[in-house]
Order: structure tokens, then sequence, then C-alpha cells
């Protein structure tokens, strides 16, 4: 496999390339790709020393697979491109999520649609991957008729600079503002950008792409997104409300056994998921499973995950390996 990660030099495309070398992806050809400015910078991946290149050289090399991590306008402009010489990409930003001809994976969910025909494939937000995983069994056998989200996501979602705002405020230095206030000892409840209705993008995409994933568009979905002072792992608080009854225990035994899940659910010995052990992990951690005794057919559940990896750079890869064995 020749393989380009398009953002090799940011946050999640560092991520991408340790989650490779962790998955021991077969590669032949690494191409580290990224923006002119850094253009023969050199990033070592499997004992070698690769100079990173720019995306006109990118396509002329004709990569099998691309997994883009440079932002919406880069793919936008160059997705095409990479597909136009064959090669399969496989991009991180929302540019392509809600295009109707393009799928949005979430391989355990859906991987299975995949096919040689699919050239560009989108990579879901970070905070949907991990709730749709956390919802699969349960809107499988039950059917989801309604969700009210509130997410709790770390200030990694929003790159390196978010992290240096919330360390240089931890020190009592001065910071390079990302975020409009300060975010160490605060929550901003604003992800994204404020549309009409008052909503964010961020909350939109958890509405739009919980429908696309999970194959019904009749799911009510409304979200809250919240930035809290943590440095990587998002948490999202979850009430689900279904078209049949269920029994708690057996919900709590189908999410178990969830491929990509971990249950922490223990009350008692104040067993749950957390980000602090989240981070560094590929799992999606599940806890708090509980009824919601305000209404029929409602509970409630905390989903965690590691939104550098589950949430985007390992299940890129994850789709990257189903691409490779469709190519063969």
């Amino acid at each position: 496999m020749r393989l380009a990660v398009v953002g090799a030099t940011g946050l999640v495309g560092n991520t991408i390339l340790k989650v490779l070398a962790e998955r021991s992806f077969p590669i032949t050809a690494l191409y580290c790709v990224a923006s002119e400015r850094s253009v023969g910078k050199e990033i070592v991946f499997g004992g070698s020393t690769h100079k990173v290149i720019g995306l006109e050289q990118a396509v002329s090399l004709r990569p099998d697979i691309a997994i883009f991590s440079a932002g919406g306008s880069i793919s936008k402009d160059w997705a095409t491109k990479f597909a136009a010489v064959g090669t399969v990409v496989i991009d991180n930003s929302s540019a392509w999520r809600m295009d109707e001809d393009k799928k949005l994976v979430v391989p355990e969910i859906n991987g299975d649609t995949l096919t040689k025909e699919d050239k560009i494939i989108a990579n879901p937000n970070c905070s949907t991957i991990q709730m749709v995983l956390a919802l699969r069994e349960i809107h499988r056998n039950f059917g989801i008729k309604r969700l009210v989200i509130s997410t709790y996501q770390s200030v990694s979602g929003t790159g390196i600079a978010a992290i240096e705002q919330m360390q240089s405020e931890r020190k009592g230095d001065t910071a390079k503002m990302v975020y409009p206030y300060p975010i160490d000892m605060n929550c901003l409840p604003h992800g994204g950008d404020f549309d009409e209705t008052g909503y964010t993008s961020e909350e939109m995409k958890l509405v739009h792409e919980t429908r696309k994933i999970l194959g019904d568009q009749s799911i009510q979905v409304t979200a809250t997104v919240v930035r809290v002072p943590v440095r990587g792992g998002h948490s999202e608080a979850v009430n689900v409300e279904t078209h049949k009854p269920f029994d708690i225990n057996e919900v709590r035994k189908m999410i178990a056994q969830t491929p990509g899940i971990k249950v922490q659910d223990l009350p008692e010995t104040n067993t749950y998921p957390m980000p602090l052990y989240a981070e560094g992990k590929d799992e999606v951690f599940v806890g708090r499973i509980r009824t919601d005794f305000s209404q029929p057919n409602t509970l409630n559940m905390w989903v965690v995950a590691d939104n550098l990896r589950k949430g985007a750079a390992t299940n890129a890869v994850q789709i990257a390996e189903r691409v490779k064995d469709i190519i063969g």
C-alpha cells in the first residue's frame, strides 16, 4: 500500500501516523503531505525519516490511499484531484460528510457498505463517532425515537493552539486566544459557529451525522456542545428515547458486547468513564446506564472517548484497513 497522510504535521495527522504504526498497517511507501510552509520538514515513521511534500507532488505519486486531516477547504480543493488519479480518499473534515454520494463511515456500524467505487469516504465528527457506536445495538433492537445530547468536549478538539491557550492560562502566562474567553477554570457553551437558529455547527453535526450513519432520518436529535478545560477526551451525556420498551440490564449487556465498546458502570465502586483515563485509548467507554423514569422507553448514558484516536485517527485508519482489503 502506498499511503499519503495529508496534514501530517498537525495534531490529528501525528496521531494518524502513530495509529498506523501501532496497528502495523502494511505500507510500502509513505507520503507525508502538508502545506507549502511545512514542505521539507522531516517526520520519523517506522524507523525512517520522511520529508514532507506538497499536495501537487503527492497527487503525482498516485497513492493507493490518502487520509486527509487538513481542514475542509483543502479537502474540497484536493480530494477530487486525488480521486481522479485512482486514490481512495478518507477525509477527516466536514467537507464531504453530508454529500449524498459519499459514505459517512464508522466501520463497526456501516463499514460493510464500502465498495471499490467509493473514492471519497467521509470520517464522521469525533463526538458523533463515539455516540453512535454506543447507540448501535439500542437502535437495532429497540429503534431510537429521540436523542437529547450534552457534550463536554476537550480543547484538543480545537487543535494544538487551544491546548497551548489552556496550558498558558493554567500557568498564569499570557495566552494567544483561540477561544473568545479563557478556557481554564471555565466552560464554554460554544463549539463551532453559531447559525441563525442559535445552534452551533458542532451541534448540528450531531443531528445530521447521527441520522446518516444510523440510516434513519426520523430520529429526533437536539444537542448542546460545551468546551471544557480538559486536554484530551470528549464526554457526552445522552438521553435516549426508544420506540420499543426495553430492559435496562439487557441494554447494558448489548452495549458491552458491541465491538469497540468497554462498559464501566459500577456505581457502588465509583466506576464510570472519565476522559482522564480514556485519553490515549481506542475504546469508547460507556457508563451511568440507567432508566429515565420521567417518561416511558427512555434511558440515560455517559459516553467518553479519546477524540484524537477513535474520534478521528483510529476510525480513519480502520476505514483504511477496510479499503485495503477491498482494493487488494
